[in-house]
């Protein structure tokens, strides 16, 4: 049974930082590259970070390139996004997400390169 269930969503103000998690079953993690989308009201699902098999491999869109770190916990089965120096255009709801395979390109990925998401965790930031 493939799982990803995220969590770490809160409310925070404009500046500061919280760190979002994503557990995944073993067999959900492995051996494939993982990232992170977000949708704020009325917008489209948008490609946010992803991180290869190994987490030796990163890409970011330009609008969080600086300010949010993806890493991964291999033996733990676990991918995390770090947010910090938040701003209010961040609030959106958050998901995770398993790539099809297990490397990541040098570009914007698309939602339909990934095959298992999970449900999602709201951050919203204030101003």
């Amino acid at each position: 049974h493939v799982q990803l269930v995220e969590s770490g969503g809160v409310l925070v103000q404009a500046g500061g930082s919280l760190r979002l998690s994503c557990a995944a079953s073993e067999r959900a993690f492995s051996p494939y590259a993982m990232g992170w989308f977000r949708q704020a009201p009325g917008k489209d699902l948008e490609f946010v970070a992803a991180i290869n098999w190994t987490g030796s491999s990163t890409y970011y869109a330009d609008s969080v390139k600086g300010r949010f770190t993806i890493s991964r916990d291999n033996a733990k089965n676990t991918v995390y996004l770090q947010l910090n120096s938040l701003k209010p255009e961040d609030t959106a709801v958050y998901y995770c997400a398993r790539k099809n395979n297990l490397r990541i390109a040098t570009g914007i990925m698309r939602p339909h390169e990934f095959d298992y998401w999970g449900q999602g965790t709201q951050v919203t930031v204030s101003s």
